[in-house]
C-alpha cells in the first residue's frame, strides 16, 4: 500500500509498511461491507486516490492496471519490491478477533485506535476509528481468507483517507528516534573507550566470573499468600533464597514485575543473587498483572490496568518490607537486613522501584506529554498517561528502607519527568535496549539517566534488547511476531548473562554493602563480558554531561528543522 511513499520519504519505506502491518494487524470491531472502497492520499494540495479492486488484482494475479500503475511509477518501484507488496498484501495474521476486540474496549486501546483513526481517516477528515476496527473485525473472522492486508481493505465500509502530511511526520519522528538511538549508541562507545583507559581494574579473567551462580545454592522458591487490610488487597509474594546463609545479616531485594507480567516470569533470574546469598521477595501486583489482563480477553473487565495501580504498586512493596519485619525475628532468625533493602523492576516494574526511591507523580508533566498532537513510536505513554486519571494529589511513596534501585526498560519520561526524577538521590543503575519500542531508551532511560539527582549512578545499554524476553511469550504473540517482516530477535542467552553479572555486581557493592565487587560496576567489565551479536555498553555518572549535551543538540535540531508543531518531548 505504501510504495508510493518512497518519492518522499524512500528510506523509511521499511518502517512505515512494518509500522502499519504491526498497528492495523491489532484493531479490531465489526461494522457493515460497502464494496469498491477507495483510498484517498492527502499532501495538500495533492489529492488522489486508488481503487481497493486495483489492488486486489494486483495481489492474486499480479497484474499491475492503469490506476495502480502510476503510482509505481511515481515511487519507482522496481520487480522485487512489487514482489514484497504482493506478498505483504496476502499475508495472514492468525488473531483470535474476540480477545482483540476486547483489548481495543480498553481505554488504551481506544486511545491507539483514536491515534491511528487521526492518519488514516474517513474521506472528510473524520477520525477513521470506527471504520478501521469494523474491517479489521470482519476479515478476521472471514474463515477462507482471514486477516490480511488486502482482506482488511476489501471490507472498509467507506472510502477512507491516507492523511500524509500528518504520516510522514509521524515517520519522520520514527526515522529521528533511529538516529538519536544510534547516536546515543555510539558516545556511549566513546565514554566508555576514554572511561576504560583510566580505570584501575583486575585481569577479569583471573577473578571471580559473576555470571556464574554463586556458593549459597538456591532453596526451593516458597509462596506467601498477604492481605493488607488497610487497602483489602490480597496478593501473593514469590520468595527466593539461599540454601545456606551468609556470614551476618542477609541482604534483601524486591522485584517488581511489568504490566501483563508476573512474579514467576523472574523466577529464575532472581535465582542467580539468591546463589549469592540473597533473600529476594518477587511480589504479585493485582490489577497490572498477567490475571489483569487475561481478565480482560475473556471479558471478565474493560481494563489492562487499572488505574489505581499507580498507587497501590509501590504500596506492594512497602508491605512486603513490613511483612518481612514481622516474620524476621521468628522465621528468619533476624538475620534479614531490612534497613537496607534494593529494589528491582522491570518495565512498569521500574516504576514501581523509581516511585520508591523517591520520585513523585508529576501531573504537569503528564499533561503536556499526552497532550500532544502526535506521539510518535513510544508505546508505553499508552500506559503513562492513564495516570491523569488519579485524583490530582501529591502522590510521594519514598520508603527510606529502600536504599538503591536497579530498574530495567523503566517507564519514566511523562509520569516522572524531570522535575520528579530530580527527587531521586539513591543509587540507581538504569538498563535499556536499543531496540526497545514500548520503552525507547532515547526518551525512557536517557533522559532518566541525566535528571535522576545522585553521584552513584550507572547507565547500560544492550544492543538489540528489545524490552520484553522472546523466548517466554506465548504461542498466540509468536504468531504475531513471525507476520512482520524483517524483524529480527536479540539474543536472549547473552542478554541473560549480562544481567546475572550486574544484578550481582550492583547488589554486593550498594545493598550488601561490599566493595570488593566495585570492579565489575565498570566500562572495562561491561566490554569485558560483551558479545555480539548483542554488544554491552556501561557509563557511569561522569557520562551525565556528554549525554546530555547530546540529547539537547538533537532535540533542538528536530525543533528548528523538522517539527514546527513542537511535538517531540519538552519536559526540560
Amino acid at each position: 500500500m505504501f510504495g508510493f511513499l518512497s518519492s518522499f520519504k524512500r528510506p523509511l519505506k521499511k518502517n512505515l509498511r512494518n509500522l502499519t502491518l504491526g498497528t492495523f494487524a491489532a484493531i479490531l470491531a465489526i461494522l457493515p461491507v460497502y464494496a469498491q472502497s477507495r483510498l484517498i492520499f492527502i499532501y495538500p494540495p495533492i489529492n488522489l486516490s486508488l481503487g481497493v479492486d486495483s489492488l486486489e488484482l494486483f495481489a492474486k494475479e499480479g497484474v499491475v492496471n492503469n490506476e495502480l500503475a502510476y503510482y509505481m511509477n511515481i515511487g519507482g518501484v522496481n520487480e522485487e519490491q512489487k514482489q514484497a507488496f504482493r506478498e505483504a498484501l496476502l499475508k495472514r495474521a492468525d488473531l483470535n478477533p474476540v480477545e482483540v476486540s476486547r483489548f481495543f474496549n480498553t481505554p488504551m486501546g481506544e486511545e491507539i485506535l483514536n491515534r491511528v483513526g487521526r492518519l488514516f481517516s474517513i474521506q472528510g477528515g473524520r477520525n477513521g476509528v470506527y471504520a478501521i476496527r469494523g474491517a479489521l473485525v470482519q476479515a478476521a473472522f472471514d474463515q477462507e481468507e482471514g486477516l490480511t492486508l488486502l482482506n482488511f481493505l476489501r471490507y472498509l465500509p467507506v472510502n477512507m483517507q491516507f492523511n500524509l502530511e500528518e504520516i510522514l511526520e509521524a515517520a519522520t519522528y520514527l526515522e529521528l528516534l533511529g538516529q538519536g538511538t544510534n547516536a546515543i549508541v555510539a558516545e556511549m562507545k566513546s565514554i566508555s573507550a576514554q572511561t576504560m583507559q583510566q580505570e584501575n581494574v583486575p585481569d577479569f579473567s583471573s577473578i571471580r566470573d559473576i555470571r556464574q551462580r554463586g556458593d549459597y545454592g538456591v532453596a526451593p522458591t516458597r509462596t506467601l499468600r498477604l492481605f493488607d487490610r488497610s487497602r483489602q488487597r490480597e496478593f501473593e509474594v514469590l520468595l527466593v533464597q539461599p540454601q545456606r546463609w551468609r556470614e551476618g545479616k542477609t541482604p534483601v531485594i524486591v522485584f517488581s514485575h511489568g504490566l501483563a507480567s508476573r512474579p514467576q516470569d523472574f523466577e529464575e533470574d532472581v535465582q542467580q543473587l539468591a546463589s549469592y546469598g540473597y533473600v529476594v521477595a518477587l511480589p504479585q501486583h493485582p490489577g497490572s498483572d498477567l490475571n489483569q489482563l487475561q481478565e480482560m480477553l475473556q471479558g471478565f473487565s474493560r481494563e489492562i490496568v487499572k488505574v489505581d495501580e499507580y498507587v497501590n504498586r509501590p504500596l506492594d512493596v512497602s508491605y512486603v518490607i513490613d511483612e518481612l519485619e514481622r516474620r524476621n525475628r521468628g522465621e528468619f532468625g533476624g538475620r534479614l537486613d531490612l534497613n537496607n533493602v534494593g529494589v528491582m523492576g522491570h518495565s512498569f516494574g521500574g516504576y514501581t522501584a523509581l516511585a520508591l526511591a523517591g520520585a513523585p507523580l508529576e501531573f504537569d508533566t503528564l499533561e503536556n506529554d499526552c497532550g500532544r498532537e502526535l506521539w510518535g513510536p513510544n508505546l508505553s505513554l499508552l500506559l503513562q498517561c492513564r495516570a491523569l486519571e488519579l485524583p490530582r494529589k501529591a502522590y510521594n511513596f519514598r520508603d527510606e528502607r529502600v536504599t538503591s534501585a536497579f530498574v530495567i526498560n523503566p517507564v519514566t519520561s511523562a509520569v516522572f519527568g524531570a522535575k520528579g526524577l530530580s527527587q531521586v538521590k539513591i543509587p540507581v543503575l538504569l538498563a535499556a535496549g536499543s531496540s526497545d519500542p514500548a520503552t525507547p531508551a532515547a526518551i525512557e532511560q536517557l533522559q532518566a539517566f541525566v535528571w535522576i539527582n545522585t553521584d552513584d549512578k550507572y547507565f547500560a545499554l544492550v544492543e538489540g534488547q528489545a524490552h520484553v524476553n522472546f523466548s517466554k511469550l506465548d504461542a498466540q504473540m509468536t504468531a504475531v511476531l513471525d507476520s512482520l517482516p524483517d524483524l529480527k530477535l536479540p539474543n536472549q542467552q547473552i542478554i541473560d548473562t549480562y544481567g546475572n553479572a550486574f544484578l550481582v555486581a550492583f547488589a554486593e557493592v550498594y545493598v550488601a554493602k561490599n566493595e570488593q565487587f566495585r570492579p565489575y560496576l565498570t566500562s572495562s567489565y561491561a566490554n569485558y563480558i560483551s558479545r555480539q551479536p548483542n554488544p554491552l555498553h556501561l557509563v557511569q555518572d561522569d557520562a551525565e554531561v556528554p549525554l546530555s549535551e547530546l540529547f539537547n543538540r538533537r532535540r533542538s535540531a528536530r525543533i528548528q528543522n523538522i517539527y514546527p508543531r513542537n511535538i517531540i518531548p519538552n519536559n526540560d
